[in-house]
């Protein structure tokens, strides 16, 4: 399925999808007025010269779409080169499934960038692969510092309702304690498609 510009077009725009959410605008508002957008990326996005597309398909709901996605709604603010289009999961399968993890999970966010023809530059899912692995290497720490979690391979929604509290408020702070990090590791995979020669 290609993505044509009517298509896209029927996409919220970044502060639309930010309307009509009903759950965590108080994450996603502290998120973004945390992202700290260098001057090097804002030249280098400008530097292109012409706009770009960038589909998003994302839910309120989604952890990793509170913390991604106002990413690249600072970078498009700073850069006047992004028009963003939010499409909600559940009602654009269509474009999700075209989109999916691993070619089997849907899996959110998705960003996808088009040129002017709208041919795709490229796309990235959930998350960069260094934010996964970081938080992967977290979590086996947090988990050898607190046996009273029990074992890493447990499913969090099979814990006792106490210690699943627990190490929810764990894996926050610790996300809290690397999110610039995370979020310079979004603004790189979104230079790394828009500007191939940065890879």
């Amino acid at each position: 399925m290609a993505v044509t510009r009517e298509r896209f077009e029927q996409g919220l725009t970044y502060e639309e999808f930010k309307a009509q959410m009903t759950r965590n605008q108080d994450r996603f508002a502290a998120n973004e007025a945390g992202v700290q957008v260098n001057a090097a990326d804002v030249e280098a996005i400008k530097a292109l010269g012409h706009p770009v597309s960038a589909l998003v398909v994302a839910e309120d709901w989604c952890g990793d779409v509170i913390d991604n996605l106002p990413v690249l709604g600072r970078l498009a603010a700073a850069t006047g080169m992004l028009d963003v289009r939010v499409f909600l999961r559940d009602q654009n399968l269509d474009i999700m499934d075209h989109y999916l993890n691993q070619g089997q999970f849907r899996s959110i966010p998705v960003f996808v960038f088009f040129d002017q023809d709208f041919a795709e530059l490229g796309h990235f899912i959930e998350r960069p692969t260094s934010v996964t692995e970081r938080r992967a290497q977290q979590r086996q720490a947090l988990f050898a510092q607190h046996p009273e979690f029990g074992d890493l391979q447990t499913p969090i929604a099979q814990l006792p309702e106490e210690v699943r509290t627990q190490l929810m408020s764990a894996l926050t702070e610790q996300r809290e304690g690397t999110k610039d990090a995370d979020n310079q590791s979004v603004i790189a995979a979104i230079r790394a498609i828009l500007l191939p020669a940065s890879r």
